[in-house]
């Protein structure tokens, strides 16, 4: 299975210029001012560019929502205790969270996947069991996962996205589930930049300054002890990530491969993101991040990335959500490319 990770990337292609070429023209001659449209012309030019088509339709959209826990989640790093990532994986089964509302008002589909949950799960209609261990290490005493556990974790995200594409799935959003993750992801996010702890980690569930001044100490522990390498982002990974972000890597490095945008989430999805394209540059032109997060690390990964957010709404609840609101941007922006008539088609003069 880890063999999939190298055949993946070596499937990565630059953008199709052609479809882009074409896309720009059409919009140059839609019956509105040059770019008076903004960040939806881009966008729908992106979107030419990734699926290949001069003319893309994005009309079966999912959001993969990993779930995981983190043995750092037990020093209280969270304003929720572990027992809640399954309560809330049955929550997303039973169609109760936040992301089954967004999704069905985008029409997405919402497929959780089990990478790590620190229980075992019965097997339920709608959940995919794809567990790799009963959560991770806690970092600050050992590595939280074998780096064999990080290459299965992102070839677990590759397989299930190809899945969902071999099904009709033509747009995917990233969506996470795992009390302690915005603590692993600080962690990547530091290790990966070189920015101090304190500038890269929030507040997550909404911890208050003792806890997040303990945090953010914690994360310093786990980097001193485990000093992941920044020019191998599988050691990263390894050393102080989490199975649900390793999930992701692999879905975003998956629906690339196949042509298929990726919307990305808020600080979790944007660590992984971070991971992925150290892995594999060539995908930074496939995603297309959703929002910008309060979390205080989010801006790091703009910036590493030169992504620009489609979103700002002060948002910090993970599972998707903002990356379904995003999809929703990227279906409006196809059909703006679509089904506006040209100065021609509708008679009007144009000043070209």
């Amino acid at each position: 299975m880890n063999s999939l990770l190298p055949t993946t990337i070596n499937h990565l292609r630059p953008l199709d210029q052609d479809a882009m070429t074409a896309a720009r023209l059409r919009q140059q001659q839609l019956t509105k001012p040059h770019g008076a449209l903004g960040r939806l012309e881009t966008l729908s030019i992106q979107l030419a560019g990734i699926t290949g088509a001069a003319r893309p339709h994005l009309k079966n959209p999912a959001v993969v929502v990993m779930a995981a826990d983190h043995g750092i989640a037990r020093q209280g790093v969270s304003a929720y205790p572990a027992e809640v990532t399954p309560q809330m994986v049955y929550n997303f089964l039973a169609g109760g969270a936040a992301i089954n509302v967004l999704a069905r008002h985008v029409g997405a589909r919402v497929v959780v996947v089990d990478v790590g949950v620190a229980v075992d799960l019965p097997a339920t209609p709608g959940l995919l069991q794809r567990k790799i261990a009963l959560g991770t290490n806690d970092m600050t005493v050992e590595p939280a996962m074998s780096r064999a556990q990080a290459q299965t974790a992102i070839a677990t995200g590759i397989a299930v996205v190809t899945e969902l594409i071999e099904d009709g799935v033509d747009v995917i959003a990233t969506g996470e589930m795992g009390i302690g993750n915005t603590t692993a992801a600080s962690a990547i996010v530091a290790a990966l930049t070189g920015a101090p702890v304190a500038e890269v980690t929030g507040r997550g569930t909404g911890i208050d300054d003792t806890g997040l001044a303990h945090k953010i100490a914690l994360i310093e522990q786990a980097l001193a002890r485990q000093r992941p390498d920044p020019t191998d982002a599988l050691d990263v990974l390894a050393k102080v990530g989490g199975f649900e972000i390793g999930g992701l890597v692999g879905v975003m490095l998956g629906a690339a491969a196949r042509q298929v945008p990726v919307v990305v989430d808020g600080f979790i999805s944007g660590a992984a993101a971070l991971l992925a394209c150290r892995l594999a540059p060539a995908l930074q032109p496939y995603l297309i991040a959703a929002h910008r997060s309060v979390e205080r690390g989010h801006q790091a990964i703009f910036a590493q990335l030169d992504l620009e957010p489609l979103l700002d709404l002060g948002m910090r609840l993970g599972e998707g959500t903002g990356a379904v609101l995003g999809i929703s941007l990227a279906q409006a922006a196809c059909k703006i490319l679509n089904e506006m008539a040209t100065f021609a088609e509708a008679g009007v003069a144009s000043n070209q």
